[in-house]
């Protein structure tokens, strides 16, 4: 739709839900999760809804997709290892996705560095919901951004990347 809220289209299809919509960089594309098989599924479409491709296969649930800066990898929520982690994978659909966080403790809702060189994200891996940031090459452990006894999550990054935005409870 517009930003005024006139000319909504519907744009996909499915008797299951169609979610988490987030528009490419360089705003021609859409990714967002699909449950048309059931699990959820990240799938790739132009922004008219034309072109839906399926990027990952699963049957675990792949859900929140989210573009890096350059528009060539989308990073994702899944639960692959029975435990929820943030993966990686190449939008072209070369590869696998990698497993980024490898923790075994439930990682939720990435989010790009405005360079591309880090992912936030939220986790319950020290007993509660807390904000991390790691690296996405080179294999650098998570850092711990919040330590509250509340719960932290949801991040998004300033657009300098100087600061991080988040929802607490």
């Amino acid at each position: 739709m517009n930003a005024d809220g006139s000319g909504q289209t519907q744009l996909t299809t499915n008797s299951n839900n169609d979610l988490n919509p987030a528009w490419s960089p360089d705003g021609t594309k859409i990714a967002f999760t699909s449950f048309r098989d059931v699990n959820g599924d990240i799938y790739v479409m132009n922004a008219d809804g034309s072109g839906q491709t399926r990027l990952t296969n699963n049957e675990a649930y792949d859900i929140t997709p989210v573009w890096s800066p350059d528009g060539m990898k989308i990073a994702f929520g899944s639960d692959r290892n029975f435990n929820r982690e943030i993966f990686v994978l190449e939008v072209d659909g070369a590869g696998e996705a990698s497993n980024l966080t490898n923790s075994r403790a439930g990682n939720f809702f990435p989010a790009w560095s405005p360079n591309g060189r880090q992912i936030a994200f939220d986790s319950n891996r020290d007993g509660n919901r807390e904000v991390y940031v790691m690296d996405v090459v080179g294999g650098s452990p998570a850092r711990r951004l919040t330590n509250h006894p509340s719960n932290d999550w949801w991040p998004t990054w300033s657009p300098d990347g100087a600061r991080i935005a988040f929802t607490s409870s």
